[in-house]
């Protein structure tokens, strides 16, 4: 049988060559530039709200204006109205019906992404709406070439710069933690590889 290698004492554990030159690149850095300011968490965690309230936003803008907009290809009734009222407080577009089943009933158009077609009163507009539901209604010209959903495209972009800012800090403030020391004393004990320790003082011969 082969021979028992004697193990090293733990008191004499020396670091490994490649860690005391990491220690000691880390500890230079740190001695000639002055630590950056590190970035709060909260800041991350703020950014990444944000993110979140703005990607909701974007959805409840996106999904149910191209919602009804398919229902209305699908299964619309397209007839002629006439603006019958126009307001901005609250925001709405009033028209009469004056053709097909529904003649007369005056309905308000529904809401694209927050938007509603720039008309007057008087004016004269073809109209597609949900026979079943006569509320749910847009110009005609808005269900074959819906206008450009600005709203949404706006808020999916914020939300976007907000992830991406909040990545950008998240690593930032992970490479100063990691780069420099959190304590001066931790640099200069990264300078000096540890030095083996001795149990106790050995007897002078006389």
């Amino acid at each position: 049988m082969g021979k028992k290698r004697n193990k090293r004492p733990s008191d004499q554990y020396r670091l490994p060559p490649k860690v005391v030159a990491a220690q000691r690149s880390a500890a230079r850095v740190a001695a000639f530039r002055p630590r950056p300011v590190v970035p709060q968490r909260r800041v991350v965690l703020a950014l990444a709200g944000l993110f979140l309230v703005c990607a909701g936003l974007a959805s409840v803008l996106w999904f149910p204006a191209h919602s009804l907009r398919d229902d209305l290809r699908s299964g619309g009734t397209t007839v002629a109205a006439r603006v019958v009222g126009v307001d901005d407080k609250p925001k709405f577009v009033e028209v009469r019906l004056v053709q097909g089943p529904d003649e007369g009933t005056r309905v308000r158009l529904s809401e694209y992404a927050g938007m509603l077609p720039d008309v007057r009163t008087g004016d004269s507009l073809l109209v597609t709406y949900d026979p079943e539901e006569p509320s749910r209604g847009l110009p005609r010209g808005w269900v074959t070439d819906p206008p450009a959903n600005l709203p949404a495209y706006g808020t999916a972009a914020i939300a976007l710069l907000c992830l991406a800012l909040a990545t950008a800090v998240a690593l930032r403030r992970r490479w100063i933690l990691r780069t420099w020391p959190s304590e001066p004393a931790a640099a200069a004990d990264a300078v000096s590889p540890e030095q083996p320790r001795t149990k106790g003082k050995g007897l002078s011969k006389s």
